[in-house]
């Protein structure tokens, strides 16, 4: 007889996991099925985020970004280095280690909140039943559940212009893998992870080239971050092409030939190692029967209803394989909101706050709309800026580039926008979001006493700017 559970989930990274705990502290039989083994061959839960993106790739970020700074004397002046060695086994090795703890950490976790770990490949049948292929000893078995929800999260697109080969040709979770620094790399795509994986390894000492197709650079930010964002990777090093469209690549002994058009023009580029990173696409090719009718796009995400309810009675679907952005933290809010909802809960979800984060340097972090989007709907909006320039604790940190931007609502002074490129953005966007949870007014913000010297006065001024009251800048006029 199958063995039945109240929730399966299939899929065990930052949606599935957490989805899966969440269920089980509710009350509910769960069991988890995921389909990810290590390079050792043993299951590793987490899906893509733990074991080949968000963390290893801050891992590496962090390495890469102290090492830099290490060989940087203007950095803290007075302390130098009279010989740095890069020992990049060593920094392989221990971004592996903490992979490992926080995938081991995962299924603590489920053994204490009792949820059941399965490790196969799940294909979804008729009547809420699933068949499960084991890939460590070869046998298919089948199990049922009153739900069932999906979180099998996303892989990297290929392109026709680029077949990888995992070896030349790379998609970003082989790049985080290099055991040695390529001369000269390619990146296509200048998104959240081209600029990610190309910090990184200009750091490290790579000559790198992206290569974006769009003709805007990070057209999902703010306009003004973007531009002041572009400059500064310029800047440190990193060559960044808009407008070049990829059409060839050869693949050779000695590095991959790219061909691409800039302008209309073409143009040549010459590597060691390409990366492609051109967007990710959902996990669901192979994943159900057609005749079980679960209804997916063209594009293979899940339709979804507001309560992320699949066509299917008793189906649900969240994370990477639903529309959206493709974030972990999003799929995780989707992952405790559906379990709460089949546990007879209200479910909860504010898209509109989702933060958006880039973990270069300097970092960029946004949340709400930007002042493009305010403007092309028609909404009468004052905006507050302030530089981390006139910041005491940037300056102490010696971390000065970037700024702060609060856009609020012109007749009552809601904040719909918070936009941060800076020093340790990725954590300062957290107040923004907080704030806007609550409807705050920028002058609820700027009413907020902030500790001193601190990089979140630099929201506080922000929120000052917004109605032309900030101190340690002069308020611009009218």
């Amino acid at each position: 007889m199958k063995k039945h559970y109240d929730v399966i989930v299939i899929g065990a990274g930052p949606a599935g996991y957490v989805a899966a705990i969440r269920s089980a502290q509710l009350g509910m039989k769960t069991a988890c099925i995921d389909n990810w083994l290590d390079e050792t061959g043993k299951p590793a839960l987490g899906g893509t985020c733990l074991n080949a993106g968000c963390i290893p790739s801050k891992a590496l970020l962090e390495s890469s970004e102290y090492y830099a700074d290490c060989q940087d004397s203007a950095v803290h002046p007075g302390i130098s280095f009279t010989s740095i060695k890069l020992d990049l086994e060593k920094i392989q090795h221990d971004k592996n280690r903490i992979v490992g703890e926080l995938t081991g950490g995962i299924n603590s976790l489920f053994k204490a909140n009792g949820v059941i770990s399965i490790t196969g490949q799940a294909s979804l049948q008729a009547d809420k039943h699933i068949l499960v292929s084991s890939q460590q000893n070869e046998k298919t078995f089948e199990l049922s559940a009153t739900n069932i929800i999906i979180a099998t999260g996303s892989r990297p697109i290929d392109i026709a212009a680029a077949t990888m080969d995992q070896h030349r040709i790379l998609d970003s979770q082989s790049a985080l893998q290099f055991t040695e620094i390529p001369e000269k790399l390619g990146i296509i795509g200048a998104g959240v992870i081209g600029l990610e994986m190309g910090s990184i390894w200009q750091r490290f000492g790579s000559k790198v080239t992206i290569l974006e197709a769009q003709q805007s650079f990070l057209p999902a930010a703010d306009g003004e971050l973007s531009a002041l964002a572009l400059a500064e990777y310029r800047r440190q090093g990193l060559t960044i092409h808009t407008g070049a469209c990829v059409t060839k690549t050869e693949s050779h002994d000695k590095g991959v030939t790219v061909v691409y058009t800039d302008s209309g023009e073409p143009q040549r580029l010459e590597v060691d190692r390409l990366v492609v990173a051109v967007g990710r696409r959902p996990n669901t090719e192979g994943l159900v029967p057609a005749e079980v009718g679960l209804l997916i796009d063209e594009g293979g995400f899940i339709h979804v209803n507001e309560k992320l309810m699949t066509n299917l009675p008793g189906i649900y679907a969240i994370g990477d394989v639903v529309p959206g952005p493709m974030l972990a933290h999003k799929g995780s809010a989707e992952g405790v909101a559906v379990a709460e909802l089949i546990a007879g809960k209200a479910m909860h979800i504010n898209y509109s706050t989702i933060p958006s984060i880039i973990y270069t340097e300097p970092e960029i972090a946004w949340a709400g709309q930007t002042e493009e989007q305010l403007k092309q709907a028609g909404i009468k909006y004052r905006s507050g800026s302030f530089p981390f320039t006139a910041s005491g604790r940037a300056r102490a940190m010696r971390k000065t580039t970037g700024m702060v931007k609060i856009l609020a609502t012109e007749n009552n002074d809601e904040i719909l926008g918070v936009h941060i490129i800076g020093a340790h953005a990725s954590e300062l966007i957290a107040e923004a979001v907080l704030a806007m949870e609550y409807k705050a007014t920028a002058e609820d913000l700027a009413l907020t006493i902030h500790g001193h010297p601190t990089l979140s006065e630099a929201l506080h001024e922000a929120a000052l700017a917004v109605n032309g009251a900030a101190i340690h800048i002069v308020n611009r006029k009218g």
